[in-house]
Parts: structure tokens; sequence; C-alpha cells
């Protein structure tokens, strides 16, 4: 028997393998089935991932209380409850799991739970609810009308409204739901379609992906992130798209829809490869989609290829200017304490924290690391059904600020940063890392 058969587990990085969506044995339900059943029993026979997310609870107690206390005791309709509990986080994956490519053993879960979701999409058993809820732009384009923005802001804090669409859609009555703003990033930089693209410099250039919840439901966020790298110096030019990136569809499993917005985006940002700029986003989210997940679903693709080395998360970037002695660090004021939350889906880019890094730049500032999952995932804690979940996960989170002796809280993760503030005793006067930046440059900015 060779030593490789007898590993309990890997110390090799992970690796992953292509996501072959477009092939009819992706969907079968009995080949789902069976891998569902083969993982779910390593799972089972390991339980390091207990804490995590809510599927592996909810896989063991199914066990435990099954005839056998064994996966064969399980019903195979039960499965969906574990799949519905994943959110595609990533960090069982990343961080956890022992027997992750290239382990023999071959165990990818949110990849697995991925094919599960997506094929319960192609037999139509995905809700209205849902539907709804991760078509972010087609939403937030509605609800983001001059004369609509404040009627939505005001009724999502109603408990008459809340308590209807908890009743009609499911969507939780405490659940935080995200502003909308009529006057949106876009409409205030009034792009033309043709971007001036700077082809000559060898300086650092920048190309900003707004994002559809950049553009709608976060501007300040954005504009913040933009004075930053302004600041230092940076060529930064605004790509003219507030499309999805198409994560709410690819947790949702809806994978044609992550093709599509996938298309749409690339045409976009396509001149900005060519030209050598970089590419960044202010949601780590859409960050990761294009730099890990859209390469998995799109292997033969130059263009997609191209776009992932392109992509670059925010910090990240900063802190290589750093590195080249490029980073402006002529700050006027202090921050004192800082409580950082790091969110999954920046933490799973496996690049450090860089953000927590940038912070430390700051004269008389000390940052507090909080690598814990905040339990949103986009549209996980908005559901009737999960928010309950939800703010359990979030409990860390909120625990260790509340004990700390902080004077600002921040995330890279806007959606995070709301489940956080709902629960925690303490206000922060800024809700991301780049608006308490800008206040260190002594910029005038807002919440």
């Amino acid at each position: 028997m060779s030593y490789k058969s007898l590993k309990e587990g890997s110390l090799d990085a992970p690796t992953r393998h292509a996501i072959d969506w477009k092939s009819d044995d992706f969907y079968d339900e009995g080949r789902i089935n069976s891998e569902l059943e083969r993982v779910f029993d390593i799972c089972h026979t390991c339980r390091r991932c207990v804490s995590l997310c809510n599927s592996f609870p909810s896989l063991f107690d199914l066990i435990d209380e099954s005839e056998t206390m064994e996966v064969d005791g399980v019903s195979k309709a039960d499965y969906k409850k574990v799949v519905d509990e994943c959110y595609l986080c990533d960090i069982c994956y990343l961080t956890k799991c022992p027997y992750v490519p290239p382990h023999e053993w071959n165990v990818d879960f949110p990849h697995l739970m991925l094919r599960a979701k997506a094929a319960s999409f192609r037999k139509g058993e995905t809700s209205l609810r849902d539907k709804i809820i991760t078509s972010t732009k087609v939403v937030g384009n509605l609800a983001g009308l001059p004369v609509v923005a404040p009627i939505v802001n005001v009724l999502n804090k109603n408990s008459v409204t809340r308590n209807v669409l908890e009743k009609t859609l499911g969507i939780h009555k405490e659940a935080p739901l995200p502003k909308y703003h009529s006057n949106k990033f876009l409409k205030q930089k009034g792009l033309t379609k043709n971007p001036n693209l700077d082809r000559t410099s060898q300086d650092e250039k920048i190309a900003v992906f707004v994002t559809c919840y950049g553009n709608v439901n976060s501007p300040r966020l954005v504009e913040d992130m933009v004075s930053v790298f302004e600041l230092s110096g940076l060529s930064v030019s605004i790509i003219n798209s507030n499309e999805c990136c198409g994560m709410p569809k690819y947790e949702l499993g809806d994978l044609p829809s992550v093709a599509e917005f996938a298309e749409r985006n690339l045409k976009k940002m396509k001149p900005f490869i060519e030209a050598d700029y970089k590419i960044t986003a202010p949601i780590p989210s859409c960050v990761l989609m294009y730099r890990k997940e859209l390469p998995l679903m799109f292997p033969d693709d130059e263009n997609i290829k191209n776009l992932s080395e392109a992509m670059v998360d925010p910090f990240e970037l900063l802190m290589n200017l750093h590195k080249q002695g490029k980073f402006n660090t002529n700050f006027i004021n202090q921050l004192g304490n800082v409580a950082y939350h790091a969110p999954c889906h920046q933490r799973v880019q496996n690049i450090g924290p860089k953000t927590k890094e940038v912070l430390e730049l700051i004269p008389g500032t000390k940052v507090s690391l909080i690598e814990r999952c905040s339990g949103h995932d986009g549209t996980y804690a908005v559901k009737k059904e999960s928010y309950p979940s939800a703010k359990k996960i979030c409990r860390p989170v909120v625990t260790a600020i509340d004990k700390s002796e902080t004077d600002h809280f921040v995330s890279d993760c806007p959606m995070a940063f709301d489940l956080i503030e709902q629960g925690t005793r303490k206000k922060s006067e800024f809700s991301s890392a780049f608006g308490v930046l800008r206040y260190a440059y002594g910029v005038q900015n807002e919440k």
C-alpha cells in the first residue's frame, strides 16, 4: 500500500476542479445524491466544520437522529436541508477541511452544494422569493428611481410593511435591508459609453467596477474608495457598468444567468484589460466572483483568464503600492482602536489581512482583526427561515466588538456591516475601511 493511500489528511495547498456546468451529468440527480452521500459520510466521520455555517449541524443532526446513526439512515429527500444552509462562503474548503483536492478523497463541499443548487434550479424548484431577491440589478433599478427610493427606504423600516413582506415573500421582518439611492454613483459621474483610456502611462492604472450594489445601495462606499485611490496618485477610471457580478445568482444555482452577466461585464471590462489596467471592486464577493469562481466555470476562455488576472482586491492593491513606496501615508487624523471584520469572500481570496495592514499604517491606530463569518451571505440573512441562523452565526462577531475598547468598527462588506451593527450595542461613525481611511487623510466624508 502506498503512503498516499494512508494519509490522514493533506498539507498540500487546496486546488479546485473546473465546474462542469454545461454537462448533463452535472445535473443528474442520481449522480448528485451518490456524491452527496459519499461526502456527507466523510464529513460525518470528521466533524471539524461543525462551528462554521449551519449546513454541518443540520447534517450531523440528521445523521444522529436517524435509525442507523449513519449517513445511510438519512433520507435523500432531507439532503436538501443541508444544501439550503450552505451559502458558498468557501471557508470550510479553504481553512478547515483536510480532504480537499489534491487529497484523494477529493472533497469540495461548497462546489458540491453549488451542483445540487444548480440541479434544483434547472428543475424549477427555486422559489419566486429567491429569484426576486437575487435579481439585484432589476430590484435596484426599480427601487432606486428618484420618486421610488425614499418611499422604499421608509417602507423598509415600517413594521406593517415588513410584516406583509414576511407573509408574502418570506423576507424576515427584522432583517436589515439595504438603502436605495436615486443619486446613483454612475449617475453622479455622468459617464459616456466610450471610456477615455490611458494606453501610454507606465504607472499603476485602476479601473473600478462599481457593481450594482455600489451603484444603487452604497454609492458613498465607491466614492470613498475612488477618493483614497486618487489621494495616492493612481489613475482611476470608472467602468460604465451597473451589471451584477453574478454572485447572487451563483449562490442560487442559476449558472446560465451568471454566464450572461459575465458576458455583458466582460465587454465593458475588456478595453481596460487590453490597456493594462488593474480592475477592482468595492465588494469582496464581486472581486472573488471574477478572480476565482468565474475562471472555474470557463476554464478554457482566455478572456475570462485575462479578467481574472487583472482583478485585484482594493486593499491588496494599496499594500502593493506601499511596498513600492508609492502609497500616500500623509495621514492627518489618528483612528485609535479599530475593530475590523474580514468578510469570508475576502478571506478566501487567500491574500492575507490586507485591509488590516493598510489601516495599521495610520499613526495612532490599533486594529483588532475579527475573522468570523457575519452570517449575512447577501440573501441568507434576509430570508424568514434563515435569518435566526444568520444572527446566531453573527453573534461571535458582535460579542467581540461589544467586548472591545473600539473607537470604530468596520467591514469590507457593507451587508455584513449592517447585520453586525444591528446586533452590537456600539455605533460606528463609518461603516467601511475606506470611510475611516478617507477620514485619516483629513478628507470630509460621512457614513
